[in-house]
């Protein structure tokens, strides 16, 4: 299990397209921000933007992490998603297997 303080966190995100949701994953592990980063399938997305009901097609992805990584991943986040306001929210894992939780940790960890 992860160190105390250091809780398993589930970050989710959307991208406009595969390309730069693959190259936010891939920037993210390499770094050592997320132990697995899920690009998911594309999804429809509706939402009101500026007074307005937009329709757009995105790519959902989510970062597996402990909570002392987050502040770092949401400037990632932030510096490669061209959004002026990406979805950035963090939800936290309250019970999983132990085994990956403490994976999910060690590969989270600073070398």
């Amino acid at each position: 299990m992860s160190a105390a303080g250091d809780e398993v966190i589930v970050v989710l995100t959307n991208l406009p397209d595969l390309a730069a949701a693959s190259k936010l994953a891939q920037l993210l592990v390499e770094q050592r921000l997320a132990a697995c980063v899920n690009v998911l399938a594309q999804c429809s997305s509706v939402y009101r933007w500026q007074g307005r009901i937009e329709t757009v097609i995105e790519v959902p992805v989510l970062i597996k992490t402990v909570a002392s990584r987050y502040q770092r991943i949401e400037a990632a986040i932030r510096a490669n998603h061209p959004y002026e306001l990406p979805e950035i929210i963090s939800v936290p894992v309250v019970a999983g297997l132990g085994a990956y939780l403490g994976w999910v940790a060690a590969e989270s960890a600073d070398e």
